[in-house]
């Protein structure tokens, strides 16, 4: 049996002796390495938190004492020293997730995987602690990976410093970088901790001085010591920590477990709120994740172990988030007044090429989805036309700042939204699957769904010639499907699929909302072939709808909607109100994602389980039309009606 292998729980890891402590760091980055290059998954935080959690769960009492990650993603070593050792479905369905889970261990106690948001998870249960008479438990949080940019961060530790006998231990990871080096004051101010000496420190030196010659050293040192406030806050940027009240140990290294451990005791017995300000390496000890510039193998796709590649030919198909860079790039060179914004993933939405193109016009503003909505606003405002590029799950973050900012001062700010619908394998919070829903509510927002690569570059320039309303364009995760051309267009909308059975298509008007135009076009073909007449629209803008879209609906027996967003409140419930307004008593089904929160698995298996495939709506649909047979087809307008 290896070490790692009888590290079961974190009364093992607090057993271990103090010089078998680097043997045990080894054999985790080999683990990692081995595990996480076969599954794909967050290798590079990973590798940079080893000694740091080994550390954690040998000062604190898990799960009494709960160890909290921000964000999650950082978690795989700490689920390794609770007994987790099967990596090999890492965020696969059945196996491990890539975030904390409560369903897999009683030391997991939140599933946070949007960021910013531990240090309030702290507050709360702090607080709990001191109302029950828990006085001898600690809270250890751990924030990093660009987290502690977040504005909800700030507001958590404006509370914890109030709260001087909570016991709270705030550990920064600081690595300098989220996926890409991590931007702004913040992270200037970090540096600065990284480079300076200290005050204390420096006093030692005037000390040094007056002792080897008193004559020009005790006025250095009176000055010195007279000048304490300024040259603390000039010295020791932590004073920005202490003024608030929080006490503040380090900077320390994030890979000397012994350190770490002995700063760790010291803040668990302050008392108090104290900051553990660690210093760490994103990718530690593995050379590819080290050399790889562009972000440490934050997030990886499986890779070879040996070499950090990504194995086998690419299919050739282009990337949703690929195509939205390259549009976005031939946008700006037309447009000087476009400008891109970023929360922090700069090449993960895909705007690297436009930061090469036009360095100038590219705002990281950290991981600060609300701050990037309302200054994008102050963008438009000023003249220019902010895009600003973001995971759809994300967008949740900023809503009311689309609502009562972008939208209510009806401002041209348009929003690019990746990773939209199911993305599987990162789990509930990372499915893109509320946005449809929230957005509909926004008075004026327009909203487009692309089907494949060629509407997302058309929709895009459709989207940022609006200048007088905020705009949403959002595409999913993964490769772009086959390109599927028109045969016909009704209005603004595309008619992709006119099978007709027995001389007609009238049976069903099938609304195919995006990436499901090919799915819906498949159970056309399939229910064509039972004597079902089908017509497929998209109809590329859904919100506002297209009038044209009434009109068709009622020259069809029955009407169905396929989105992948939740079923409530998105797409089909549009399309089923503008019926109902319209006076149409047509029978009308919507399919879409199951209103849940959703367990981490491949995006295919988890649109079978909701029948999002062809057979089974092409099933469904023959069913629901089959009812309606009766129904005769009508004819015209609905004002002819």
């Amino acid at each position: 049996m290896t070490l790692l292998q009888s590290m079961r729980s974190p009364d093992d890891v607090k057993g271990l002796a103090a010089d078998r402590v680097p043997e045990l760091a080894a054999e985790i980055r080999e683990f990692l390495v081995a595990e996480v290059s076969r599954t794909g998954g967050h290798l590079g935080p990973n590798l940079g938190v080893v000694e740091l959690t080994i550390a954690l769960h040998r000062v604190f009492d898990s799960p009494s004492e709960p160890v909290l990650f921000d964000t999650g993603h950082q978690s795989y070593v700490h689920k390794i020293l609770t007994g987790r050792h099967d990596f090999s479905a890492l965020r696969g369905r059945g196996g491990l997730s890539g975030y904390p889970s409560r369903a897999e261990s009683e030391h997991d106690f939140i599933e946070n995987s949007h960021a910013s948001t531990v240090l309030s998870y702290a507050d709360g249960l702090a607080k709990a602690n001191a109302l029950r008479g828990r006085t001898d438990r600690t809270v250890a949080a751990v924030i990093g990976d660009g987290a502690l940019t977040g504005g909800m961060a700030w507001e958590a530790l404006n509370n914890i410093a109030e709260g001087r006998d909570r016991r709270v231990v705030i550990v920064v990871n600081d690595n300098g970088r989220s996926y890409s080096p991590t931007m702004g004051g913040l992270a200037e101010h970090l540096a600065s901790l990284r480079m300076t000496q200290g005050y204390e420190q420096f006093l030692d030196l005037a000390k040094t001085a007056l002792n080897k010659a008193p004559v020009v050293g005790q006025p250095l040192y009176e000055m010195l010591h007279g000048m304490k406030k300024g040259l603390k806050d000039a010295i020791q940027p932590q004073m920005m920590f202490e003024d608030l009240g929080l006490k503040y140990v380090g900077p320390i290294d994030g890979h000397d477990t012994a350190t770490v451990e002995k700063a760790l005791r010291r803040a668990r017995d302050y008392g108090g709120p104290v900051i553990v300000h660690c210093i760490t390496q994103k990718g530690k000890g593995y050379a590819p994740a080290e050399n790889h510039d562009e972000d440490q193998f934050h997030a990886i796709t499986p890779i070879d172990a040996a070499t950090g590649r990504a194995p086998g030919a690419p299919s050739g198909a282009a990337k949703w988030t690929k195509v939205f860079g390259e549009e976005m790039v031939a946008i700006g060179a037309e447009r000087p007044d476009v400008v891109a914004i970023t929360a922090a993933m700069l090449h993960p939405t895909g705007l690297a090429p436009f930061a090469e193109a036009h360095p100038e016009r590219v705002f990281d503003v950290g991981i600060a989805e609300q701050h990037a909505a309302t200054s994008a606003t102050g963008l438009a405002m000023g003249g220019m036309h902010p895009v600003v590029a973001v995971y759809a799950t994300f967008l949740n973050r900023c809503f009311d700042q689309v609502l009562m900012d972008a939208a209510l001062h009806r401002q041209g700010v348009t929003f690019a939204l990746d990773r939209a619908g199911v993305t599987g394998d990162d789990g509930a919070s990372h499915n893109g699957m509320w946005d449809l829903s929230i957005l509909q509510v926004v008075p004026g927002l327009r909203l487009a769904v692309p089907r494949d690569a060629t509407r997302l570059r058309e929709q895009l320039r459709e989207a940022v010639a609006v200048d007088d309303a905020p705009t949403v364009v959002r595409y999913p995760k993964g490769e772009c499907p086959e390109e599927i051309p028109a045969v016909g267009r009704v209005g603004g909308m595309d008619v992709l699929r006119r099978a007709t059975a027995g001389g007609h298509s009238e049976d069903l008007l099938l609304v195919a909302v995006g990436p499901m135009a090919g799915t819906c076009c498949e159970v056309a073909d399939r229910m064509a072939d039972q004597g079902i007449g089908v017509t497929v629209v998209d109809p590329r803008w859904v919100k506002p709808l297209d009038p044209a879209l009434v009109g068709e609906a009622a020259r069809h027996r029955v009407v169905a909607v396929v989105e992948d967003n939740g079923r409530v409140g998105a797409v089909g419930d549009a399309v089923a109100r503008a019926l109902r307004d319209a006076d149409l008593d047509i029978p009308i089904r919507t399919f879409g994602i199951t209103q849940e929160f959703l367990d981490h698995a491949k995006r295919g298996a988890l649109l079978a389980d909701m029948g999002l495939t062809p057979q089974d709506l092409a099933r469904k649909l023959t069913e629901t039309v089959s009812r309606h047979t009766e129904r005769p087809v009508p004819t015209g307008s609905p004002a002819q009606q």
